[in-house]
C-alpha cells in the first residue's frame, strides 16, 4: 500500500504540473508576422480649405450742402479714397469703402470755393460737407474795398427771428467779419473770437497782451489780419487763432485793413498812411500827412482814398504811395469815404456833413445836418446813406445830394450805415437798430439793441451788433431745422 500511494501521489504532483504550465492544446498561436513589403503606405489626404471670404464694403453717403443757405448742392464733384463721384439732384454722392477709416474728403462746386475735411467712415455712414460761395461772404469792414458798406449778394430781410446771441465782453464798435461759416469780432479790450454761425459757439478767443481795437479785421486768405490800438499788426491763423505774424508799426491804428494782393493799406494816429506786405511784414511804402488818421482806406482799381483830422480827402497812388490830390470837406474825418458810380462820399464830423467829389477830385455837392457825421456812408442803387448826432437816418442822391428821405434813429448815429437786400440799416448809440425800406423810406425793423454799426452777416444769416453782444438773425419764416 505504501508503494501504491506514492505512485499516486507522484502521478498527481505530475498532472498538477502539467494543468500550471498551461499545456499546448490550451495555448492561443501567435499572429502570423506581416508579409515584408517596399510599398509606401497610402497618401493621407490634406485638410479641406474654407473658401476665400470675399471682401466686404462699407457703403457711405457724403451729402454736399452751401453752408450758408443749408440748400442742397447738386453737380458737386466729390473726391474720396481715389475715387470721384458727382452729387445727385439732391446733393447725394454715394461710395463704398473697404477699409472703413478716417478719409479726406474733398469737394468742390460752380461757384463755390473746394474744400476738404477729414471724415471718420469708421464710425458713421453718412457725413455732410458744406462749401461756401465767395460772394455771400462778409469778408471786411464796408463788405468791399470802395467801403460802399452795401452787400450786394445777400438777400437776407426782416422780419427776423433771433437764433442764437453771444456776449462777446467788452464794447463791440465795429462790425464782424465771416466766412465760411465762423464769424470773426474784436472788442475794445483787444479780445477776438471766433464764433460759430451755426450756433454762436466759440471756436478760439485771442487776447493780445495790452492790446485794444477800434477796428474791424479782414480776412486775408486762410488768415485773419488785425490793427491795434497798441500799434501792432498782427496775422492770426483762421482755424486756430495762433499768431502767425506781428509787425509794430508804433502808432495806434484805428483803420480796417484792406487788402489787396497780399497789402494790407491802412493809416494811423500818427498821420501816415502804410502799405504792409503781409507774406514779408515790410512796409512797400508809408506816406505823412501830418494829420491823425482813424478814417479806413478806400480802394478803387489803382488809387486809395482816406479822411484825416485836417479834414482832408486823400488820394494816392496805390502802388506808390504818391499823393494824387487832397480836397478839404470843412471838419475832421473820422469815418471811411465810401465809392461808387466815379464818386467818393466823405463824411466830416466837426463839419456836420457829407461831401461827394469825384474820384478824380472834382467837388460835387455837401449835405449838411444838425449834428457830427461821424458815421461812414452806404451806397446803393443811386442813394447815399448815413447817420447824424441829431439822431436822423438819411438817404440822399448820389448825384445831387438832395434828400430823399429821413427817419429817427432813435437817438445819435456814430456808426456805419449799411444796406443789405434792400434794407439800409442804422445803429444808435442809444441803444437801438433801425431798419428801413431803402427805396422807400418805411420802417421794416426796430431792433431794441444797438450801440455803433449794425449789420453785418452772410447769405443764410445777419448779424446784429449791441453794445457787447451779437445776435444771430434768419428771415422768421425760414422752418426751423
Amino acid at each position: 500500500m505504501t508503494g501504491l500511494l506514492r505512485a499516486v501521489l507522484a502521478c498527481s504532483l505530475v498532472l498538477l504540473a502539467a494543468a500550471c504550465s498551461g499545456g499546448d492544446d490550451e495555448a492561443t498561436p501567435p499572429p502570423p508576422p506581416p508579409p515584408a513589403t517596399t510599398e509606401a503606405p497610402p497618401p493621407v489626404p490634406p485638410p479641406a480649405r474654407k473658401p476665400k471670404a470675399k471682401p466686404r464694403f462699407k457703403r457711405v453717403q457724403v451729402t454736399v450742402i452751401d453752408g450758408d443757405t443749408r440748400v442742397r448742392v447738386a453737380r458737386a464733384v466729390v473726391t474720396l479714397g481715389g475715387r470721384s463721384v458727382r452729387t445727385t439732384t439732391r446733393g447725394v454722392a454715394r461710395f463704398k469703402l473697404r477699409r472703413p477709416a478716417p478719409l479726406e474728403t474733398r469737394a468742390w462746386a460752380a461757384g463755390y470755393r473746394a474744400r476738404t475735411v477729414r471724415f471718420p467712415y469708421q464710425r458713421r455712414r453718412g457725413v455732410a460737407l458744406r462749401l461756401y460761395r465767395p460772394e455771400l461772404q462778409w469778408t471786411m469792414f464796408g463788405a468791399d474795398a470802395r467801403r460802399t458798406q452795401a452787400h450786394a449778394a445777400i438777400r437776407v430781410r426782416p422780419p427776423f427771428r433771433v437764433v442764437w446771441s453771444r456776449g462777446v465782453g467788452s464794447l463791440v464798435e465795429f462790425p464782424a467779419v465771416v466766412s465760411d461759416g465762423v464769424a470773426y469780432v474784436g472788442n475794445y479790450k483787444g479780445t477776438i473770437y471766433a464764433l460759430s454761425m451755426r450756433n454762436g459757439r466759440r471756436i478760439w478767443s485771442y487776447d493780445p497782451p495790452g492790446g485794444k481795437m477800434a477796428s474791424s479785421p479782414a480776412i486775408w486768405r486762410d488768415a485773419l489780419v488785425v490793427h491795434g490800438m497798441d500799434g501792432v499788426v498782427r496775422v492770426l491763423d483762421r482755424a486756430t487763432g495762433e499768431l502767425r505774424r506781428r509787425v509794430v508799426i508804433g502808432s495806434p491804428i484805428e483803420s480796417s485793413p484792406v487788402v489787396r494782393r497780399g497789402v494790407d493799406y491802412f493809416g494811423a494816429w500818427n498821420g501816415r498812411v502804410y502799405a504792409l506786405d503781409l507774406r514779408t511784414g515790410r512796409l512797400r511804402w508809408t506816406t505823412g500827412g501830418g494829420y491823425k488818421i482813424t478814417s479806413s482806406a478806400a480802394l478803387d482799381g489803382g488809387r486809395l482814398y482816406i479822411g484825416d483830422y485836417g479834414g482832408r480827402l486823400l488820394s494816392l497812388d496805390a502802388r506808390t504811395g504818391r499823393v494824387l490830390f487832397a480836397r478839404s470837406v470843412n471838419g475832421r474825418v473820422y469815418g471811411t469815404p465810401a465809392i461808387a458810380g466815379g464818386r467818393v462820399f466823405v463824411p466830416s464830423s466837426t463839419g456836420n456833413s457829407l461831401t461827394a467829389f469825384t474820384t478824380g477830385g472834382r467837388y460835387l455837392w455837401s449835405v449838411h445836418t444838425g449834428g457830427y457825421v461821424y458815421s461812414s456812408p452806404a451806397v446803393w442803387n443811386g442813394r447815399v446813406y448815413f447817420g447824424s448826432y441829431d439822431g436822423t437816418f438819411y438817404a440822399v442822391s448820389a448825384s445831387s445830394g438832395s434828400v430823399r428821405w429821413r427817419v429817427y434813429a432813435g437817438g445819435p448815429v456814430s456808426g456805419a450805415a449799411v444796406v443789405v437786400a434792400g434794407v439800409a440799416y442804422a445803429g444808435s448809440t442809444w441803444g437801438r437798430i433801425t431798419g428801413v425800406d431803402a427805396r422807400s423810406g418805411s420802417v421794416l425793423l426796430r431792433f431794441p439793441h444797438g450801440e455803433y454799426v449794425p449789420v453785418s452777416g452772410n447769405g443764410g444769416r445777419l448779424l446784429l451788433h449791441g453794445y457787447s453782444r451779437i445776435w444771430a438773425v434768419e428771415p422768421a419764416h425760414r422752418a426751423l431745422r
